[in-house]
């Protein structure tokens, strides 16, 4: 036999360049790429490489590392760390989604070993002579060349339940080798976020097949599991499994003959399930996914093809090479989070980050925002994401909420709350988001051409923008305010955790926390604009107004009407009234035109002050018959939603324009923060306060194509993508980035960001297209 080489090469990355912080004038020549188009030339786009431990989350509770899913899963696996020599010959984790929460199951929960039965020596792994662990779009690959066989393990996903890991080794020499094939694997014993917490995991085996079991665990904060929540190991060829405490080894009932040249192959299947009925079906199809294989890979290779074509189907792909890895990245990001029904989520849809532990539900805007871009490439998911929210939309039939007709709940996850029978903590009524469900449900029309899907939506879209005007214009007059629903998180409590009642024994109010609930309804929770206290003498701070319909509270608001919501607003205005035209309905076209005058001239000359050349929230009183323009809060990214949306005349446009272009407002390192340079209270790195969030910045870009400022937003989209640490080489989207030095913010591997950049890319690099294409146009 050949004898193995000493010499070993370790290939986690290809073309890992580093981008993010250098000079925009030196990355040029990135253009010169060679054009890229099929799923096996793009490895590594994003690191992957770990070494799980039980201590899942890192820095700002966001998981150490990056992984890869597919296909709704509600588990993930990363590569091992080019230093991680015992976790070698299997995929790192998995990391599964405890219902809400991100948890490492394993380090290794199914790693092969490989004997000679000759020598009876053990293989070890880690001195290949070469060893390539690479992630390619859909689908992981590891290949180790141990001289006298090559090993290649492969792992797709087949359903949303399941992945299938191939396994291949080819005799390399001339004889016949006999070679004794087993696995190992363990799991961890309890999970680790500030303290131990036992999550009850067990080992059994039964035939082929190694299974996890869960103990009933219900912390609300942290982990939940119930007796039927499962991790199944299938092997296809029959296995004798010994389980040790929380560690096994399954071996092939007989070592593998491989005649020189000869390959051997097998599979397994590792199914995540929540429920008997989930693991029942999945384990009637073991035997299909095993069988048709072939058919599997291939589907996934053609499937992931067709998303790569999507993205690059312009012929002005071809001249924007250079973006290619970025956008390769922004798919896999989104495809990532992309979450299947379970519990309480009915439909498919697209968390904001796997990554991060807070972030395991969807929230309205962040899935308006994804459903836009991955309507291009995956136009069936994009639908459901926005069914997903609408699922629950208030009726006036509801049981909780029945005074909140047509609103769109801020955040849904696996568990609702207690007011719902349900046991979840993240689950959030009190507040909803702002208004672009028109924006997206029209721009998957656009995608699609898919009418049924528009007449679906439209009345559940006519009855949620009928309700900004129902529970959030505090003094009736067509202008609505951010504010908060009637919940019972904004009830005063004493230290015991007990409402305060006031003396006609009702609950009373906590100012704090219905101010809190507006924040986080406008989406940018602690924006300068937001600020209780206000800036200056003459300026009262943020109070709170109630909303009332038959003497009885409804909602609150609070006491500025801001110029962001009515800006989108009038555009879904514009978006309800493209819909009526292509749905018959000409009453409705006429009603939403006539509406977005007045709004469109409210909005003009009321909210932009000509000195500044900027657009602010307007300070109101309690019946509205006295207005403060809030220049004196400072400039933030609600300033150009006017042009985003078109409402802007052009002269109001180039004053807005020239303060988006200045240096030492909002053209910065990377550009558009979401406080200008020069407000008092901008701090580069405090979420919304300064750090640019690209779905601001994706705005911010569109609004100077809608007035024809392209080379002024060809220029800002090009410092978006070459400033992003880590962008264009294998780092992480990240949820903010540092407006000054580029450093990616918050939590990493972010929907939001992701899809923004997607449409960067596709609406402003490609085609000068932006999303906001509706049925007015205040430009001519």
């Amino acid at each position: 036999m050949r004898k193995l080489e000493t010499k070993q090469v370790i290939t986690t990355t290809a073309a890992c360049f580093f981008l993010g912080t250098a000079a925009l004038g030196g990355m040029k020549q990135a253009e010169a790429e060679v054009i890229r188009t099929k799923v096996d030339e793009f490895s590594n786009v994003l690191d992957l490489s770990a070494r799980p431990t039980k201590q899942t989350y890192g820095p700002y509770s966001t998981n150490y590392f990056n992984n890869f899913s597919d296909m709704g899963a509600w588990h993930g696996y990363y590569q091992p760390a080019k230093d991680a020599k015992k976790l070698l010959g299997g995929f790192a984790g998995p990391v599964i989604f405890a219902e809400e929460y991100p948890v490492n199951l394993s380090d290794s929960i199914n790693k092969i070993v490989i004997k000679n039965e000759k020598t009876k020596e053990t293989y070890d792994l880690s001195q290949s002579r070469y060893i390539d662990t690479a992630s390619y779009p859909g689908k992981l690959v590891q290949t180790y060349d141990m001289g006298e066989f090559m090993l290649t393990l492969s792992l797709i996903f087949v359903s949303d339940r399941t992945a299938l890991i191939q396994t291949e080794i080819t005799n390399q020499t001339e004889e016949e080798l006999k070679l004794g094939i087993s696995w190992q694997g363990r799991i961890f014993d309890h999970i680790q976020d500030g303290e131990k917490l036992d999550i009850g995991t067990s080992l059994e085996t039964s035939g082929q097949d190694i299974n996890v079991k869960f103990d009933k665990v219900r912390e609300t904060w942290s982990y939940f599991a119930t007796k039927e929540t499962a991790y199944q190991i299938h092997h296809a060829d029959k296995v004798k499994t010994k389980i040790k405490g929380l560690s096994y080894t399954s071996e092939l009932s007989k070592p593998v003959k491989l005649k020189a040249g000869e390959t051997f192959k097998t599979h397994t299947t590792e199914s995540y399930t929540f429920t008997k009925k989930e693991l029942e079906k999945e384990q009637k199809q073991l035997d299909t996914y095993v069988k048709k294989h072939e058919d599997y890979f291939k589907e996934n290779n053609k499937r992931w093809q067709g998303y790569l074509d999507s993205a690059f189907k312009h012929e002005s792909a071809k001249k924007n090479v250079a973006y290619q890895t970025a956008v390769v990245k922004t798919i896999e990001t989104l495809t990532t989070n992309w979450r299947s029904p379970a519990g309480a989520i009915k439909n498919d849809g697209v968390v904001p980050s796997m990554s991060y532990k807070w972030f395991g539900g969807m929230w309205a805007w962040d899935s308006w925002k994804e459903a836009i871009a991955v309507a291009d490439f995956n136009p069936e998911l994009a639908k459901n994401n926005v069914r997903a929210l609408f699922d629950y939309q208030i009726t006036k039939k509801d049981k909780v909420r029945p005074q909140d007709d047509g609103a769109i709940i801020d955040a849904i996850f696996y568990n609702q709350d207690k007011d719902r029978g349900g046991e979840g903590g993240n689950w959030n009524e009190r507040n909803s988001k702002p208004a672009l469900a028109a924006w997206s449900v029209w721009n998957i029309y656009e995608a699609t051409k898919d009418e049924a899907f528009l007449k679906e939506m439209y009345p559940k879209l006519v009855s949620y923008h009928n309700w900004w005007y129902t529970n959030r214009d505090h003094d009736q007059n067509g202008i609505a305010e951010y504010g908060s629903m009637v919940s019972d998180a904004n009830w005063e409590r004493n230290d015991k955790g007990k409402v305060v009642k006031n003396k006609k024994g009702q609950p009373k109010l906590n100012k704090e926390a219905v101010i809190e609930a507006a924040a986080w309804e406008s989406g940018m929770d602690n924006a300068t604009r937001f600020d209780q206290e206000g800036v200056g003498e003459d300026d009262p701070g943020v109070l709170i107004f109630e909303n009332r319909k038959n003497n009885q509270v409804i909602g609150y608001s609070i006491n500025q009407e801001s110029v962001d919501l009515n800006a989108y607003l009038y555009a879904e205005k514009g978006f309800l009234a493209s819909m009526a035209e292509v749905l018959g309905k000409t009453e409705d076209v006429t009603k939403y035109t006539e509406e977005a005058k007045t709004v469109q001239t409210y909005i003009n000359d009321n909210m932009f002050d000509p000195e500044t050349g900027f657009y602010y929230d307007l300070q109101i009183n309690e019946d509205g018959s006295k207005t403060k323009l809030l220049v004196n809060r400072g400039k933030g990214t609600e300033g150009w939603l006017p042009l985003w949306a078109k409402v802007a005349n052009k002269d109001q446009a180039e004053k807005v324009k020239e303060n988006m272009m200045d240096p030492e407002k909002f053209n910065t390192y990377v550009p558009f923060p979401t406080a200008s340079k020069d407000n008092k209270k901008f701090t580069e790195s405090k979420y919304w306060r300064g750090p640019v969030w690209l779905d601001q910045a994706l705005f911010g870009v569109e609004a100077l194509q809608n007035y024809g400022y392209t080379e002024e937003a060809t220029s800002m989209t090009e410092k978006l993508f070459y400033h992003a640490e880590g962008l264009m080489g294998n780092g992480p989207i990240h949820e903010n980035y540092n407006p000054l030095t580029g450093k990616g913010l918050s939590t990493k591997n972010f929907s939001w960001s992701a899809a923004s950049y997607y449409l960067l890319y596709k609406n402003c690099l490609l085609e000068n297209n932006p999303t906001t294409q509706h049925a007015f146009d205040s430009n001519n």
